[in-house]
């Protein structure tokens, strides 16, 4: 899989990089939103996001807004020294599928990429009614 890895810190970028990678990932890192952004406009776009949100140019939630608002569903974790409850709270809120704060245990990282990794095929359900007509869907 093709992750985007927004990450300022140098050493914890190297870190997850080389982790993801031996993981059988190809990772694209960017040190900021604008590099991230770059990178999502590129045609071989990343499958999956971590992102941190305390970036040099501003909140890395405000990258998943941004990309939930124009209806980009690809999965986002938000990997953030930011974790009291509220923050977490907004997170999800702001779209991230999953939030993980600083520190962690690698383990538990790569457990949750697989779990958002998962959970993205998971596509609409299509339910087949054996009488009559189905059910328009429901509201995305």
């Amino acid at each position: 899989m093709k992750i985007l890895l927004v990450e300022d810190e140098p050493r914890l970028a190297d870190l997850l990089r080389r982790t993801l990678t031996e993981e059988g990932h190809q990772v694209v890192h960017a040190a900021d939103l604008r590099a991230a952004q770059a990178a999502l406009d590129d045609e071989d776009t990343p499958e999956l996001l971590i992102v941190d949100r305390m970036l040099p140019d501003g909140d890395g939630l405000g990258l998943i807004r941004a990309l939930r608002a124009r209806g980009d569903r690809r999965p986002a974790l938000c990997l953030t020294a930011r974790d009291r409850v509220d923050e977490r709270v907004e997170g999800l809120h702001s779209g991230a599928d999953d939030y993980l704060g600083k520190p962690f245990a690698l383990e538990e990282l790569l457990a949750r990429l697989r779990a958002c990794k998962r959970t993205s095929r998971r596509g609409p359900k299509r339910v087949i009614f054996p009488y009559g007509p189905s059910p328009p869907p429901p509201p995305p």
